[in-house]
């Protein structure tokens, strides 16, 4: 059963070896718990077969949430500054999707594949006994999100994407070769996760550089804490400094690379209502290719389905937030509906 989990990243250093030795956290990390708290935002762990799914729950309890999913080897922090500016009578559930975050791992030896995110949303939806989902997602999470609601529409009730649509369409003549080195690549990762050794370890601030660098600077330093807080731990050979946590096989994950006229097809069988919001200073290809193609797909099948597009770029539901809200706002209150049958199970 779900439950809610007390959190306190201050007290969780090195996976429960913290003694008097220990250095203090980093002030941030201190910081964004506090905002948490602000927030209301509970900590809870949903159990799956091979462990367990974590988040945090925005908003009454009482109420069926938006179910977040974030985007690649992001977590849930990233809706951290989006989802206070919502409308507080409407619940939202963002999840660390399996690798991410406090979320388990998948066994070793085996491979990350984005479809496998649609028997866990199933899941979840069993776990708390809906009969229906709302979904909002990011990028990667947009992603998933577009093809599950396109595989069951009628469990969907409303969708929501931020900076992508629909899978990509990778280059047949070079796909088979990409998939060969990936698969190779994944093993290496695999290999190392088993090996158990500590990963390459930095000061707090050398892990911002390189996050933002990472991100090519689609999050700003500034906003690069709220990611690291669910994606580092304080390293056990170098006090003060810190590692990634992530799992390195999902740099290699496989993503589904079917050609547009399958996305077409997907997107004719979504009759939820449907919110994409593009950001204009994007540099994710995924948010640009065949973008407008599906976009007339989806406006010619579905009368409920609106673009919105807003300054920012990719990451702007964590650095621009603000922009985001005014059509978030608007998409809910014409479409939101409160379940008031539906109880939590926390």
């Amino acid at each position: 059963m779900a439950e809610v989990v007390e959190c306190n990243r201050t007290a969780a250093l090195s996976d429960g070896e913290a003694n008097h030795n220990t250095p203090e956290p980093h002030p941030m990390i201190k910081f964004i718990e506090l905002q948490d708290k602000q927030n209301k935002a509970t900590e809870v762990e949903i159990p799956v077969p091979y462990g367990k799914v974590a988040g945090k729950w925005y908003g009454p309890q009482n109420v069926r949430p938006i179910v977040c999913l974030h985007g690649w080897l992001d977590n849930c922090g990233t809706f951290d500054r989006l989802l206070p500016l919502l409308p507080e009578e409407v619940s939202f559930l963002s999840i660390d999707l399996p690798g991410h975050g406090y979320s388990s791992r998948i066994p070793d030896g085996m491979v990350y594949y984005q479809l496998d995110c649609i028997p866990l949303l199933l899941n979840i939806m069993q776990e708390y006994g809906w009969t229906k989902i709302s979904l909002m997602g990011h990028s990667m999470g947009a992603i998933i999100c577009f093809i599950f609601t396109a595989l069951f529409p009628d469990k969907v009730d409303l969708l929501i994407g931020i900076d992508a649509l629909k899978p990509l369409n990778l280059p047949r003549d070079r796909f088979p070769e990409r998939l060969s080195k990936q698969v190779m690549k994944l093993i290496e990762a695999d290999t190392r996760n088993r090996e158990k050794s500590e990963p390459p370890s930095y000061a707090y601030e050398e892990m911002i550089d390189r996050l933002y660098a990472g991100t090519a600077a689609s999050v700003t330093r500034e906003t690069c804490p709220y990611l690291l807080q669910r994606n580092i731990k304080p390293s056990r050979k170098f006090p003060g400094k810190y590692y990634f946590d992530r799992d390195n096989r999902m740099k290699y994950n496989v993503i589904p690379g079917w050609a547009d006229s399958i996305n077409w097809e997907l997107a004719k069988r979504i009759t939820a209502p449907f919110l994409t919001i593009r950001a204009l200073d994007s540099m994710n290809r995924g948010a640009k290719d065949g973008f407008e193609e599906t976009v007339a797909v989806l406006k010619e099948s579905n009368p409920r389905y609106e673009v919105a597009y807003v300054k920012g770029t990719h990451h702007v539901q964590l650095t621009e937030p603000e922009n985001c809200v005014p059509v978030l706002v608007a998409f809910l209150r014409k479409y939101w509906r409160k379940e008031p049958e539906v109880v939590s199970r926390l």
